[in-house]
C-alpha cells in the first residue's frame, strides 16, 4: 500500500489544480502546478526516469497549441526533416517477415526492459495493417494495401523513390511532415533502430508483405 501513496497523492494534486483552476489560478501556475504534481508522484526507476517528463521544444509548441499557426508548423516540420537520418547503405526495405513480428510487439522501455535492447514497433495500437488482423488501434490511418494504393509494384524503382523516401521519413520522425502529430519520432528518439525501421519499410512496401497482398 505504501508503494502506492505517491501516485495516489500526484493524483489528487492534479485534481485539487484542476478544481482551483477555475477559482484563481493562471494558466501559467496551473502548469508550474502540474509539474510540481509530477514530480512529486514519479521517480527513476531503472531506465525510466523522470528525465522523460521534460518536453523539447516541439513538445512545448504542441501542447501549447495543439494547432499551430501555418509559419510555427512549417518551421517545425523543416527542422524536423533536417533531423532524419537516411539510410547509411542506401538500402530502404529489410524484411518484412521481421517487420510484422516488430509491428506486433509493444514491449521496450520500461523499467523492467533490460537498458540497450530492442523496442517493439506497437503499431497495430493505432492502425490497421493487414487484412487479417481483428484488433488493432484507430488513432491512426489504415496502412492496408499502403504500397499498393501507391503504385509501388517495386520499391527500388524510379517511380517509387518519392514514396519510399518519404515513409522513411515519416518513421524516423513524424513531426517532419506534421508538427503535431501524434506518432512516435521512432528513429529521432532511438526507439528504433535502423535495420528495425528497413523491416518496417518492407512490411509497408514489399508487394510480398501481408499489406499489400489481398
Amino acid at each position: 500500500m505504501m508503494k502506492t501513496r505517491p501516485l495516489i497523492l500526484g493524483v489528487s494534486t492534479l485534481a485539487l489544480v484542476a478544481g482551483c483552476a477555475s477559482m484563481a489560478m493562471t494558466d501559467a501556475e496551473v502548469d508550474a502546478a502540474t509539474q510540481e504534481a509530477l514530480k512529486s508522484s514519479f521517480t527513476d526507476k531503472g531506465q525510466a526516469t523522470v528525465a522523460r517528463l521534460q518536453q523539447d521544444a516541439v513538445q512545448k509548441i504542441c501542447s501549447a497549441q495543439q494547432r499551430p499557426d501555418a509559419q510555427t508548423a512549417a518551421k517545425v516540420e523543416a527542422e524536423q526533416l533536417a533531423s532524419v537520418k537516411w539510410p547509411s547503405n542506401g538500402q530502404w526495405l529489410g524484411d518484412w517477415k521481421e517487420g510484422e513480428k516488430l509491428a506486433q510487439n509493444g514491449r521496450g522501455a520500461t523499467w523492467s526492459d533490460a537498458p540497450g535492447s530492442k523496442n517493439g514497433g506497437n503499431c497495430y495500437n493505432c492502425h490497421q495493417i493487414s487484412k487479417t488482423e481483428i484488433s488493432f488501434g484507430t488513432i491512426g490511418p489504415s496502412l492496408y494495401h499502403y504500397g499498393k494504393l501507391r503504385g509501388v509494384s517495386d520499391p527500388a524503382s524510379a517511380q517509387s523513390e518519392q514514396i519510399v523516401k518519404y515513409t522513411w521519413g515519416k518513421l524516423y520522425n513524424a513531426k517532419a511532415y506534421n508538427a503535431c502529430s501524434d506518432m512516435p519520432r521512432f528513429g529521432h528518439e532511438g526507439l528504433l533502430d535502423e535495420g528495425q525501421i528497413r523491416d518496417l519499410m518492407a512490411l509497408l512496401l514489399d508487394p510480398k508483405s501481408p499489406v499489400n497482398s489481398d
